[in-house]
């Protein structure tokens, strides 16, 4: 039989949420994350892949006459989450002084 973890009171966690245009620059920093996290010996969750984000445009390719004529573009916004459980602060301190690309958002809980 498999044993769960019950959530103690006590129990610190860090929720990391980090959103890009492009999936590869995502993952490159998520793995720079993740570095961080082992180097400091913390316990990691994930990354879970969330659902993406997809924003789509219609636009009429001629000003005045073609109607009919129309281009659609997408944007696609590629979401993670990694949850990082009893962060130490010199985790903390190393993933504030940490450099991503441009493009990369990252937004941090602390629960």
């Amino acid at each position: 039989m498999a044993e769960t973890k019950k959530k103690t009171a006590s129990e610190a966690r860090l929720r990391i949420r980090v959103r890009a245009y492009e999936s590869k620059v995502l993952d490159a920093s998520i793995k720079q994350i993740m570095d961080i996290a082992v180097r400091y010996e913390a316990e990691i969750r994930g990354p879970v892949p969330l659902p993406n984000e997809i924003k789509k445009y219609t636009v009429n390719r001629s000003t005045f006459v073609h109607k009919n004529a129309r281009e659609q573009f997408e944007i696609r916004v590629h979401k993670r989450l990694i949850d990082i459980i009893n962060p130490t602060p010199k985790l903390v301190e190393a993933l504030q002084a940490l450099s991503l690309p441009s493009g990369v958002e990252i937004d941090v809980k602390i629960s």
